[in-house]
């Protein structure tokens, strides 16, 4: 949360210019003091759909103790589900129209399962495009995963992602390239994060679409940016709200598919995420299940238990951070009417004042 400059120490001023949040006493004597309203577009299939909600969830929960939120899930109808989610759905979910009726302070658009060759012939990509369209237009900051990224630098910025030789899969350390920016304020300037994903929007990509690049990686690629005004689109290609164990589940449904014959090779193993003990059991059980399965025995089980407390978690506390500021960012510029995205006096090409701080350094 920001601080108040309750008096003329010059500790304030410093932090000020620093890039910290500082809000006047003056200021901060007349601030309505109200919760935020957070929409969170699921476009995950039935089976990961309560677990993103538990992933985003957490963490906009973790990231701050102070501020009261108010989650707003919702999903496009679009998108082909069982009647088991369909019924959660109904029940637990709201319209998108009420959502628009009512408001928006900040709108989170998960990843989504596709199965067309592009994007554009996925049946969720034209509502999804109006429900950006409508939130750039009317919610003060919209955060894109993965796919969602990816969706928006094709349809925005004419940027279409391109298939990786092999799938990006594991965890990979990434770099901040701009330590001023607020998003990353107070985080480590060197930080993990989770990636698996066939596709990729490059660097090169990113900077012709003059995206900011916040965060980016060796052999990861581009994890964090934000869109040309430097707030109203944040871009993850990552996943910093998996869970320590996600990318042992997505491990284990790859050998699944190969015990099924769905894959005709044995999954690799997730990049920089197992340790050597845990390999070496994994490795084992490979053997056990080629085994198995050339001799039509019956498959032994995963041996998930064995491996489960090994498993370390090394992106979650940059993630909350980065929520954090985001979240932050977003309540000191947005308007008391949640239909309003931005208060009086800011301005939308500039939310933040980034663009003119530099102009003015320059």
């Amino acid at each position: 949360m920001p601080l108040v400059a309750n008096s003329d120490l010059p500790t304030f001023e410093r932090l000020r210019q620093e890039g910290e949040t500082i809000i006047p006493k003056e200021v901060a004597i007349r601030q309505d003091i109200r919760g935020m309203h957070i929409g969170l577009l699921n476009m995950m299939p039935d089976a990961a759909l309560a677990a993103t909600e538990r992933q985003f969830f957490r963490l906009i929960g973790e990231s701050n103790q102070i501020a009261q939120f108010y989650l707003h899930p919702f999903t496009l109808p679009e998108i082909n589900r069982s009647q088991e989610a369909t019924e959660y759905i109904k029940k637990y979910y709201q319209p998108f129209e009420q959502l628009q009726e009512e408001g928006l302070d900040a709108l989170i658009i998960t990843g989504a399962n596709v199965t067309q060759p592009q994007l554009s012939l996925e049946p969720f990509w034209e509502p999804l495009i109006k429900i950006i369209n409508w939130a750039y237009d009317n919610v003060t900051s919209t955060l894109c995963s993965c796919l969602a990224t990816h969706a928006v630098l094709e349809f925005r910025y004419h940027q279409p992602r391109q298939r990786l030789p092999v799938k990006r899969w594991g965890v990979f350390s990434h770099q901040v390239v701009d330590r001023n920016h607020p998003l990353v304020r107070g985080a480590n300037t060197r930080f993990d994060v989770p990636h698996s994903r066939f596709n990729d929007i490059s660097m090169d990509q990113f900077k012709k679409a003059g995206i900011h690049i916040l965060a980016e990686s060796e052999k990861g690629g581009v994890h964090l940016a934000v869109s040309e005004d430097l707030f109203r689109i944040v871009f993850f290609q990552g996943h910093p709200e998996y869970d320590s164990i996600s990318l042992l589940k997505e491990y284990k449904r790859e050998v699944l598919r190969f015990v099924h014959r769905q894959r005709e090779d044995y999954p690799p193993f997730p990049k920089n995420y197992f340790c050597l003990k845990s390999q070496a059991i994994l490795e084992e059980y490979k053997d056990q299940i080629i085994i198995a399965r050339d001799n039509g025995s019956s498959i032994p089980d995963f041996p998930e238990s064995l491996v489960v407390n090994s498993l370390d978690n090394t992106w979650h506390d940059t993630a909350e951070t980065v929520l954090n500021n985001w979240i932050g960012n977003v309540y000191q510029v947005t308007h008391h009417d949640r239909c309003i995205p931005f208060k009086e006096g800011v301005n939308p090409h500039d939310p933040l004042g980034l663009r003119c701080r530099n102009t003015a350094i320059s």
